[in-house]
């Protein structure tokens, strides 16, 4: 059997305008499970970066170990790629990032691989604000292992063998609130209008995106009585607003109606335009962030769409004055600058 994609396309497919098809942001055959949300992620992730006419080898795609760590395999099969150890994924991004900036990293993990052993390394990338994207492809069990609840399982949820979880569900995107992320949104893998828009928004946002995907497991956590399935997140979900992202280099030109609309604006001119949005919901706000959250988990919802943005964000670079030249880069006269530059470091401590 091969994993390998066929590469036959038809003359007249549409091309970005880097002169590239959505066929190239692709990777191998998927080998999860037939209906997987996560193919879909990784489906939104190839869309996002054709439309965005990103180059594939300017991408760093990092994981972790779980179904959720295998999808970068399944897109961006001409990108920068790297597998690390379970709940590790921060370490190598934040040593990544620190030897080049120039590169878009892109982290996948999964609700195991982040709240429980990579806990202490998401909290930490975090309030570092590591400019990258923190995908989070949550189905609140742990798949590769037949399906026993994970920290993320809602307090009274079913598993697939009938078992009631007694615990508290680990809520990451009111932690990553907490803790300083910079741009915080759900969102549902069988949403993909909504999904798209926040991938490209989160990429041009410059500090710590994070993006937590209800990502249903159809093997082990889509029966009746779990509230992650596709049934139910479909039956209880609520969005703070539709979401359009508009690149810099495209001419707004859409209207609506006064009241209805709310433009913020990206680092690099990009616009994130949200509209209708519900509950009178301020995104610019990290309080109220908070409370609608935690209102919708008072009241069984599953809120999706962006939580929280701040458009003045700075990255770790930015904190650190660090040199934006890759360290590869770096020639010997900057690496060596000689005994009286040490002199004067030392005496800068006396």
């Amino acid at each position: 059997m091969s994993y390998i994609r066929s590469r036959f396309e038809h003359p007249a497919t549409p091309r970005n305008s880097l002169g590239y098809t959505q066929r190239y942001y692709e990777g191998s055959l998927s080998t999860l499970c037939a209906g997987c949300g996560h193919d879909s992620i990784s489906a939104a992730i190839v869309q996002a970066c054709f439309e965005l006419s990103i180059e594939p080898h300017k991408v760093a795609k990092l994981s972790g170990i779980g179904c959720s760590s295998k999808t970068p395999t399944y897109f961006l099969g001409q990108s920068h790629g790297f597998n690390s150890v379970h709940g590790r994924m921060p370490s190598v991004a934040t040593g990544a990032n620190m030897a080049n900036q120039d590169l878009l990293y892109v982290g996948v993990s999964g609700d195991g691989d982040t709240a429980s052993i990579g806990m202490g390394q998401f909290a930490h990338v975090v309030r570092r604000g590591l400019n990258m994207l923190y995908i989070v492809e949550n189905n609140g069990c742990y798949g590769l292992t037949k399906g026993q609840d994970s920290a993320t399982a809602d307090k009274g949820s079913k598993s697939k063998k009938g078992a009631v979880n007694p615990y508290e569900s680990i809520d990451l995107t009111s932690i990553a609130i907490e803790l300083g992320a910079t741009f915080v949104a759900r969102s549902f893998s069988g949403d993909k209008t909504q999904l798209v828009p926040l991938l490209k928004a989160a990429m041009a946002h410059k500090g710590f995106a994070f993006i937590d995907i209800i990502s249903p497991c159809v093997t082990f956590n889509n029966h009746n009585g779990s509230t992650r399935s596709y049934d139910f997140v479909r039956d209880h979900i609520q969005a703070t607003g539709a979401v359009d992202f508009i690149p810099l280099k495209d001419e707004i030109t859409a209207e609506y109606e006064e009241g209805t609309l709310h433009d913020v604006t990206l680092h690099d001119g990009s616009v994130m335009r949200l509209k209708k949005a519900s509950r009178n919901h301020n995104p610019m706000d990290r309080v109220e962030a908070l409370r609608v959250l935690r209102e919708a988990e008072l009241q069984g919802e599953v809120l999706t769409g962006l939580m929280y943005i701040d458009q003045n964000s700075d990255d770790v670079h930015a904190m650190m004055n660090t040199t934006e030249t890759p360290l590869n880069q770096l020639g010997e006269s900057v690496l060596c600058p000689g005994s009286e530059a040490l002199q004067k470091i030392n005496a800068s401590f006396r």
